[in-house]
């Protein structure tokens, strides 16, 4: 099985390279510079320089896959900060977290999901439970919220365009990682071995896919009730 996880240089890319690898997967993933290319390399996965939040890295990435095969392909990559409603954004603040979370996905996505349909795979965008629109009781991490809600309509309309590809959106959980701080309850391990017992899980053989059959689901495996 070809493994392929965009933005795996540290946290739950990092994780998801070095359980595939362990279990025996070819992995192939990408980081942003030569430090974390070397981490990559160091755990036996086949690196690819790949900078999300820049067009003409990312314009290219159809190429370096060329011919391949993929199983399982994840969108990883993603920032996160914590601002309110109660002052506005800046326009760098606002491009810098559209850029990573919603416009490197949608130039990812038509790039890599033809391989993906080689193999009538599967395509994983980690997402969060700040996408849903039902139910919210705070506006930290403002921009966030609107980028990850973003995120999941550009999945959900994407998915007719590419029937022989299965996507999904995972939210991982509140994780240990820099993004998530060290007070958050879940190890990168404990998430990311659920997220690819949730993966497998939901693995079929039928092609056809729709839009309404985009599930948004919690790394456990269990959907959230609304959107």
């Amino acid at each position: 099985m070809t493994v392929f996880v965009i933005g795996a240089s540290r946290g739950i890319g990092l994780e998801l390279v070095r359980q595939y690898l362990d279990a025996g997967e070819r992995v192939i993933a990408t980081a942003r510079d030569e430090a974390g290319l070397a981490r990559l390399r160091d755990l036996g996965a086949q690196a690819m320089k790949l900078d999300v939040s820049n067009p003409a890295s990312v314009s290219g990435l159809s190429w370096q896959l060329d011919g391949e095969k993929i199983d399982v392909a994840y969108y990883v990559a993603g920032v996160f900060s914590d601002e309110d409603a109660k002052s506005p954004p800046t326009q760098q603040a606002f491009d810098s977290m559209m850029h990573a979370n919603v416009l490197g996905a949608m130039q990812a996505l038509p790039q890599v999901a033809p391989w993906v349909e080689e193999a009538h795979g599967q395509f994983v965008f980690l997402t969060s439970d700040f996408a849903q629109i039902g139910g919210v009781q705070s506006s930290h991490g403002w921009v966030y919220h609107v980028s990850k809600a973003a995120l999941n309509m550009a999945v959900v309309a994407a998915q007719p365009d590419y029937p022989k590809a299965q996507f999904l959106l995972i939210h991982p959980g509140w994780v240990r990682t820099d993004m998530g701080t060290p007070d958050a309850p879940l190890l990168p391990e404990e998430s990311v071995a659920a997220i690819r017992a949730t993966v497998a899980a939901r693995k079929t053989g039928k092609t056809g896919f729709a839009c309404s059959d985009v599930p948004y689901l919690r790394w456990d495996g269990t959907p959230f009730s609304s959107w």
